[in-house]
């Protein structure tokens, strides 16, 4: 990979987070956390000059849409198609600004060293149609990791933990050093494995729990009678029926909590809309 890198002249840019994972390992251990390739159509974010997506291939990925930005990298991933006829598509364009879902016929999966400077906004964009994804494998700054496996009352938990765990199961599978990466960031890395539910874990309206964890983890330190102020809404009358107390704080509330809100929320505007 090293070779590839100095020969077509690609060196990470800063501005595009990009980190390249050279370590055939350690590519190859996360194609392998990904489970069963043979029968999926692979996803990949940000391939870079192709390691992981090497690993992928080795690990018998039926098809890899490998989506990249920086037309740098673009020559190299052409030669890794070209060695792999017909089970490597490339696509230069900016992930923020396609649906992977549009991009492969099911079942799908996505595995990706997500480039750190869009990896949560990619996530959050994902989670309305997690369930088009048999599972991602994804890996993240050690913080963000936290952040999506973190229960209640811990310092990590906020307004990721909430929406992501609404619609799937999360765990840390390893830590990557950043010695590993070049060049190294200044942070330690994690590769999360993300199981989407077959429902969401308790039923809530995505905009209004969106709303609710929003005002709620925005001023994460004051009681949700102050907190949720900002929704314009009586507060005391949106806890009471979803049955959450006052004097609670938004990292002490459950995801199922969350969601009961979420609802009471959306029946008290559909009132003072009929009212209306």
């Amino acid at each position: 990979m090293r070779e590839v890198i100095a020969r077509h002249g690609i060196a990470a840019h800063k501005r595009l987070g990009q980190n390249f994972l050279l370590d055939l390992n350690l590519t190859g251990r996360i194609a392998r956390a990904a489970g069963r390739l043979d029968q999926a159509t692979v996803v990949e974010i940000g391939p870079g000059p192709g390691g992981l997506t090497r690993a992928l291939l080795t690990a018998g990925a039926r098809r890899v849409v490998a989506i990249e930005r920086d037309r740098r990298c673009l020559a190299a991933l052409a030669e890794l198609a070209a060695a792999h006829p017909g089970r490597l598509e490339i696509i230069a364009a900016d992930a923020l600004e396609i649906d992977p879902a549009t991009l492969a016929e099911p079942p799908r999966k996505i595995v990706a060293n997500l480039p750190y400077n869009i990896a949560t906004p990619l996530l959050i964009g994902w989670i309305e149609r997690i369930r088009e994804y048999e599972s991602l494998t994804l890996m993240f700054q050690r913080e963000v990791a936290e952040r999506l496996v973190a229960a209640p009352r811990s310092k990590s938990y906020g307004r990721l933990s909430v929406l992501l765990q609404w619609v799937a199961e999360a765990r840390i599978l390893f830590d990557i050093p950043a010695l590993a990466f070049v060049p190294p960031p200044k942070v330690t890395s994690s590769l999360v494995g993300i199981q989407p539910r077959p429902e969401p874990l308790t039923p809530a309206p995505r905009p209004a729990l969106e709303r609710i964890t929003a005002a709620a983890f925005g001023q994460r330190r004051k009681m949700l009678r102050a907190s949720l102020k900002p929704l314009g809404i009586p507060v005391e009358p949106l806890l009471e029926s979803a049955g959450v107390a006052p004097t609670a704080r938004a990292e002490e509330l459950s995801v199922a909590e969350f969601c009961a809100l979420a609802r009471a929320l959306e029946g008290q505007a559909s009132a003072q809309s009929t009212c209306g």
